[in-house]
């Protein structure tokens, strides 16, 4: 094919992905980057460009206003920074970043385009003396985060006024999704949308996360029979956040043997869980540790089942400023503290 159309070829791909419903990643972690093909690349995402119908759906929920002043944490691209200035005005919008080479990107973008928000290169989890919410200033009526943290930031809480809402992704270990609470003080409570997404985590480095150091595997103690399977948590949503209130920060990870079969796996601690999803055995569990961590995968399927399979806007989260937070199950009040 000639240069030119080679040329043209390349921007019909770049147009068709840029106008697709799908998220696209834009930067990836230079410890984990390689090359798979001549124009392919793998590795740890590290920023992205979200589905526009997430995007769209999570300013649902967010509820903006005239007149509000929104903070966007996790400018990436500048898509959702350059929405909310068509909808707002640049003056009332406020975008961070971790990465300075993201944040100046898409500040040539967003001016291409006639917009101007207060854009700031910084960890924003934490407090940040250059920030225009900063004391002194007009706090935000709405904060949304494209990343996933562990709780809602104190600095979050304190930089949205009272009657503020905060939209973000909770990651609790074994699942997340997305919590819009409502800001009274530095105290917050709402419940998990409708809309679901999950986001890459926030770091606090430009280019790379930390990595935890994880204690090894105990070892096997046994292996009994289940009626929760591994099938069962891939296909239920609700089902997988439950759990993870039950199992706050336990991860759930495939699990490959030698002989190529592959288990959906649960560990915390060293303890783990894991049940088959090919090879032999179909409904059977394998553990080890001080503790069967299937257990209560059973106990917690029971009381779904029980209670109708709730979905997760059935379920309230609240969070105060010292790190404590929890969730509730909305219709009769069961809780569950998620303070590590």
């Amino acid at each position: 094919m000639a240069p030119a159309g080679r040329l043209r070829q390349g921007r019909d791909a770049w147009f068709s992905a840029a106008y697709s419903d799908r998220t696209l990643v834009t930067a990836l972690d230079p410890a984990t980057a390689e090359p798979v093909g001549d124009r392919t690349w793998t590795g740890l995402p590290t920023s992205s460009g979200t589905a526009p119908h997430l995007v769209a759906g999570m300013l649902e929920e967010l509820d903006v206003r005239d007149g509000h002043r929104v903070w966007d944490i996790g400018t990436g691209t500048g898509y959702l920074t350059a929405l909310l200035c068509t909808r707002l005005g640049s003056r009332l919008v406020h975008s961070s970043d971790i990465a300075p080479a993201l944040s100046e990107a898409a500040r040539t973008r967003l001016a291409s385009l006639g917009l101007t928000p207060h854009l700031s290169v910084h960890d924003a989890r934490y407090a940040h003396s250059e920030h225009p919410g900063r004391p002194g200033r007009p706090g935000f009526d709405r904060v949304i985060a494209t990343c996933s943290v562990r709780s809602i930031p104190d600095a979050w809480l304190r930089r949205t006024r009272t009657g503020g809402a905060v939209l973000t992704d909770l990651d609790l270990g074994i699942e997340g999704g997305l919590v819009r609470v409502t800001v009274d003080g530095r105290h917050a409570a709402g419940r998990f949308t409708r809309t679901t997404a999950r986001f890459m985590a926030a770091r606090g480095d430009a280019h790379t996360y930390f990595r935890e150091r994880r204690p090894p595997y105990a070892p096997e103690a046994a292996t009994r029979p289940t009626t929760v399977t591994a099938a069962d948590l891939r296909t239920h949503y609700p089902f997988r956040l439950l759990l993870a209130f039950h199992l706050p920060y336990a991860e759930l990870v495939y699990h490959c043997a030698a002989d190529g079969a592959l288990s959906l796996q649960i560990q915390r601690d060293g303890t783990w869980a894991r049940s088959p999803i090919t090879g032999e055995r179909p409904g059977s569990v394998t553990y080890g540790g001080a503790r069967d961590l299937w257990a209560t995968v059973e106990a917690a399927w029971r009381w779904w089942n029980e209670h109708g399979r709730p979905a997760q806007d059935r379920f309230g989260y609240a969070c105060e400023p010292d790190g404590r937070h929890h969730v509730w199950h909305i219709p009769d009040g069961r809780r569950w503290d998620l303070t590590p």
